[in-house]
């Protein structure tokens, strides 16, 4: 029998559609420092889930603003010296009132700046760390890995103990994109099985789940293991009902956010498919 930690694979579905239909009933406000190739689709992601997305990145707006949000994401994707500070103090600012941040490392490996910042961040205590393989055995390592920018060389398993070993480090929930996403808490590890290869033409679709986690993860932050593979599986589905309809990325970019925003109970619960690893 197993215990409460490991769910039945037939629970998942159940507990999957309880996150969304909570995100979609409380419409979480989302605050988004991202780069400026991923925010049209992270904030369409998120308002056809049903939150509120707010790409606020000024330093002299954030101690005002950021201690009303439900959750906070920070993608490093066209980091620079001038957002950096704004970065952090968003950061420090969600983690000193106890609300959920996000991390999506882009390219954390390409430089020795990202990887600095990103080994600053997480002194800030994410709750939720997002990439993709390459950038999470670079992140676990501390290391500059060879990457080709934003793809991974790697495949989401390759990265499997390094995911473990980042989060027994920092106390994060680590999520690896990949053909099977993982998600760990260091000692748990799951497998969400759902999405479309073509997901992968579209850029900005990694840093759109990535906002679509911390709207999971601002809606029950005990939970965040659960939620993270939720969201993972959710955008997934999406893609696959989209894909349905599409002739290539740019139109599965349409009809992947209308399916998220249709996305009904009974298409969840056949669909999701989130596996113990």
């Amino acid at each position: 029998m197993k215990s409460e930690e490991e769910p039945e694979t037939s629970v998942w579905p159940r507990k999957t559609w309880t996150f969304l239909s909570e995100v979609r009933r409380r419409s979480p406000l989302i605050q988004c420092i991202t780069n400026f190739v991923s925010m049209d689709l992270m904030a369409n992601t998120l308002l056809s889930a049903g939150a509120s997305p707010a790409m606020i990145h000024s330093s002299d707006e954030i101690p005002d603003f950021t201690p009303h949000v439900h959750a906070l994401c920070i993608n490093i994707g066209t980091l620079s010296g001038d957002w950096f500070p704004a970065m952090k103090l968003a950061a420090e600012l969600s983690s000193k009132l106890g609300k959920p941040w996000v991390l999506d490392p882009v390219a954390v490996g390409a430089s020795r700046f990202r990887l600095n910042a990103c080994l600053e961040l997480l002194k800030l205590k994410p709750a939720v760390i997002r990439g993709n393989g390459s950038e999470i055995i670079a992140l676990s390592k501390a290391s500059m890995e060879s990457t080709k920018g934003v793809d991974s060389s790697h495949e989401s398993i390759d990265a499997l103990e390094s995911a473990k070993a980042l989060a027994e480090a920092t106390g994060a929930i680590v999520a690896v994109s990949g053909a099977i996403d993982i998600v760990t808490d260091g000692k748990r590890v799951v497998g969400a099985n759902n999405g479309v290869a073509m997901m992968q033409r579209i850029t900005a679709t990694g840093c759109s789940v990535t906002a679509l986690i911390a709207a999971f993860v601002s809606v029950d932050q005990l939970h965040a293991l659960e939620a993270t593979a939720s969201a993972l599986s959710v955008f997934g589905v999406a893609g696959e009902m989209g894909m349905s309809n599409a002739n290539g990325p740019a139109s599965l970019r349409m009809h992947m956010i209308d399916s998220l925003y249709g996305l009904d109970e009974a298409s969840v619960l056949s669909r999701v498919n989130i596996t113990s690893l």
